[in-house]
């Protein structure tokens, strides 16, 4: 019997796969626990329409996460932290900090998709920041004594 996925399911396929599996398994398990429904003419049109529709937004969102990412590589942040005499941080330089300083610059970023090593003195530091699945952007920040 042919299933089409609603959820990732090991050993067997991935969300929105069309599957072949034996019809017990499909009638007694996959199905009345709406991990598939059965691939019918119209769920197949009905899948074919909805991943052409997911493919049209997914590109919008590239190309957005594309043209920020072209403003942001190159971009230089400058931060400021309170330190001691030595340049050693009291505390360290986190995200929150960088997308404060991104929000500055007008760029609306989450501080959750940027990455980089904790800082703990002054000195220049680069941070990625992941815009799309795999678009991601470098920005370089400066960590300067208040």
């Amino acid at each position: 019997m042919e299933v089409i996925l609603k959820q990732d399911m090991p050993k067997l396929g991935h969300k929105d796969d069309i599957v072949v599996v034996k019809n017990g398994y499909a009638a007694n398990y996959l199905i009345p626990k709406g991990f598939a429904i059965q691939a019918t003419t119209n769920a197949k049109v009905i899948l074919a329409e909805n991943k052409r529709q997911q493919a049209h937004k997914e590109e919008k969102l590239r190309n957005a996460a594309t043209e920020i990412a072209d403003k942001l590589n190159g971009l230089k942040l400058t931060v400021g932290a309170k330190t001691s005499t030595t340049g050693k941080i009291f505390g360290s330089v986190t995200n929150i900090q960088i997308a404060e300083e991104l929000e500055k610059k007008g760029f609306d970023i989450d501080r959750k998709k940027i990455d980089f090593l904790p800082v703990k003195e002054i000195g220049t530091y680069k941070a990625t920041v992941g815009l799309f699945k795999d678009i991601k952007a470098e920005i370089e920040f400066e960590v300067i004594s208040e």
